[in-house]
């Protein structure tokens, strides 16, 4: 039985047809019953989809160290032994003859739902998909499936997956050095900022009961609220982390629930992180559920948390003394180290899924970030080559207007949604099944758009968009005035379309990024201007923590001049290449690298630096440079830099690089 299930208290909030802020939900009522599953441990058997391919068997054997049962794998085509442990063409034979209680999905994003659904037909208790850039429909026809079958719970896709230290059980990759047996619960939607808050809350000696790595996509298979609740309920667990961001309404959900819980005399300290006060409206901030649109703000979000009781931080890195005092206990006089053994992991699979697999049987396509655009010429043409029966306008209406599309909302929703709203008011959300006709009667009684819009004319639009919605496979498509059945499109006007990073564009359309932005992502690294004084560059690894890193400097009285996320397989070429961008913007009076070396090998960010110093004649431009390095590698990495005699600033702690690197920008 699922912990919601034996939850009274807590059970209505996520059920059936509930409104929580904006968000109303769906029943995923079988599927509920399978949250439990996530509760791995010491005896869990853990399967390989992939078994055989490079990330897999790197991630396999560090697994096998940190002493996870693994019992065995899957590659298409092959049987025998790999690593020793039995080897299976499909899932359902690894199943017949291992029993496994989770599968680990390390396959690329083009076969990621392909390996995920056969999973659920094997009936796999946990699986846990890695792989980002899958695309959005192929996801939700997934959810479709799951919705419908009560046995097998997914965590992902394009997350770091899961770890319970007590158990020594990890699914996915997250660096199990940092870890430690313990009992605080961590949820996230950042694996970098979750690493961070896994090294905060060991290192005071608290450790982890289980830390779950949702990933930060639209239609996540456990979502923040969902892990929330588990959390909550459990035994082992005696405080709890929530690691939410821009994007999506499940951090409400998760308020709610904390809410409810201490209504009810609840009394585990929760403590939580929102990433992306420093969004730029309509920009992609690295994770491809992290968008500021039809969502809950983060501001929004902030004030929800605080309702709810949620102690708020600015940084990952004040998680484990702000637990320990709400816990009532002493610091120790050193700080705890990690299991170990430290040596460095990559990240593998999760990021070089952006490139095609090399023995693809899907013809080659141009895949293009993410980008969202209001660019109403682009709508139209849009509207004018798929959708030619709606009738379009470029004149401003005239009287009354609604405004209607069609959306994923990036909550518990996993699934799309008729939103509609009338002028000057909150937009409301219907959802309805993948692949199934919308519920225009439903939306049509709660708009009233009047006399001169009969409930035909409004289904038949609501038809044709959706047609074109699984047409074109994007996010949202979304006009902001309507009056009868016209869609109105002009200069000013707020109609959003946001296609997929992870689908061909079926037309030819430029996103909005700049030329600076286009050339740092050949070389992997996401790339946002932040508008403003902006005199600080900054250079970050991954897109929590590159969120967070611009969070901190705005908090603290700076400008960052940009967002940038070197990916977790940074290298010395990338961060020299991302320098180089980042040196580009003439605002910049100082550059602050911020890494938390998890997946990524510091001693290789020290040598990125020397390198970028060299190549850029960095010295002769007399910018500044502070230095944050922690994690892997650590030591070697700053002993790289110190050792060069180069004028860079190498700091332990967040707080007092970011102090420094302020003072530094404001002296120039």
């Amino acid at each position: 039985m699922s912990a919601l299930a034996r939850a009274p208290a807590l059970r209505p909030v996520l059920r059936a047809h509930r409104d929580v802020g904006r968000v109303r939900h769906i029943s995923n009522s079988l599927y509920d019953k399978t949250i439990n599953n996530i509760k791995v441990n010491e005896n869990t058997r853990v399967i390989y989809q992939g078994f055989t391919g490079k990330a897999a068997t790197l991630n396999a054997q560090q697994t096998i160290q940190y002493g996870t049962k693994i019992v065995g794998g899957v590659t298409p085509g092959r049987s025998g032994t790999h690593l020793d442990l039995p080897l299976f063409p499909t899932v359902a034979e690894a199943a017949k003859e291992l029993k496994p209680d989770a599968t680990a999905i390390f396959v690329a994003a083009p076969y990621a739902a392909s390996a995920i659904e056969e999973a659920i037909a094997a009936e796999i208790p946990l699986i846990v998909a890695v792989a980002e850039h899958v695309p959005l429909h192929d996801m939700l026809r997934v959810h479709s499936m799951l919705r419908t079958q009560s046995k097998s719970r997914l965590i992902g896709a394009n997350c770091p997956g899961i770890v319970n230290p007590n158990g020594h059980c990890r699914i996915g990759f997250m660096p199990h050095p940092s870890f430690l047996p313990g009992s605080i619960g961590i949820a996230a939607k950042s694996g970098t900022l979750s690493y961070e808050a896994v090294a905060s809350t060991t290192r005071v000696g608290l450790g982890q009961s289980l830390v779950v790595g949702v990933g930060g996509d639209a239609a996540a298979g456990t979502t923040l609220a969902e892990a929330v609740g588990v959390f909550l309920e459990d035994d082992k667990t005696e405080g709890l982390v929530i690691i939410g961001e821009v994007g999506g309404d499940t951090e409400l959900e998760a308020a709610e629930l904390v809410r409810v819980y201490k209504q009810n005399g609840g009394t585990k300290p929760v403590m939580a992180l929102l990433g992306g006060r420093c969004a730029v409206e309509g920009r992609i901030m690295g994770h491809a559920g992290a968008l500021r649109g039809l969502h809950a703000t983060v501001e929004e979000k902030a004030r929800a948390f605080e309702n709810a009781g949620i102690t708020l931080v600015q940084h990952p890195g004040q998680f484990g003394e702000g637990m320990m005092k709400l816990l009532g206990r002493p610091l120790p006089r050193e700080p705890v180290k990690g299991m170990g053994p430290n040596g460095p992991q990559r990240r593998g699979l999760h990021t070089i899924a952006r490139r095609r697999p090399e023995a693809s049987v899907l013809p080659p396509v141009n895949h293009k970030r993410s980008f969202y655009t209001k660019d109403q010429t682009l709508a139209l043409e849009v509207l004018e080559k798929f959708a030619p029966n709606i009738h379009v306008s470029t004149a401003r209406p005239k009287g009354p207007t609604y405004s209607v599309g069609i959306s994923v909302n990036g909550g518990s929703i996993r699934s799309p949604s008729l939103v509609v709203g009338k002028n000057n008011e909150s937009l409301k959300f219907f959802p309805f099944e993948y692949l199934s006709e919308p519920p225009a009667q439903e939306a049509y009684n709660f708009l009233r758009p009047g006399s001169n819009v009969s409930f035909e004319m409004f289904q038949s639009l609501v038809n044709k968009l959706n047609e074109t919605f699984l047409q074109l496979k994007v996010y949202s498509l979304h006009f902001e005035h309507v009056s009868g059945g016209t869609v109105h499109l002009h200069k000013s006007d707020s109609s959003v379309i946001r296609f997929d990073h992870s689908a061909p564009l079926p037309i030819d359309a430029e996103g909005p990024e700049t030329s600076a932005e286009k050339e740092a992502a050949k070389y992997g690294i996401v790339y946002v201007t932040l508008p403003g004084e902006g005199n600080i560059g900054t250079l970050v690894n991954g897109a929590g923590l590159a969120m967070n890193t611009c969070d901190v400097i705005n908090a603290r009285g700076g400008s960052p001049a940009n967002f940038l996320d070197t990916g977790g397989k940074a290298t010395g070429r990338t961060v020299v290449e991302g320098m180089r961008q980042v040196l580009a913007d003439p605002r910049v009076k100082a550059v602050f690298v911020n890494i938390f070396g998890g997946l990524t090998d510091c001693k290789m960010i020290g040598e990125g630096i020397l390198m970028a110093y060299k190549e850029l004649d960095m010295e002769k431009m007399g910018v500044p440079l502070v230095v944050r390095l922690r994690g892997t590698n650590e030591e070697i990495g700053q002993k790289l830099i110190k050792e060069s005699g180069l004028p860079v600033l190498a700091f332990h702690e967040l707080d007092g690089a970011v102090e420094k690197v302020i003072e530094l920008a404001k002296a120039r």
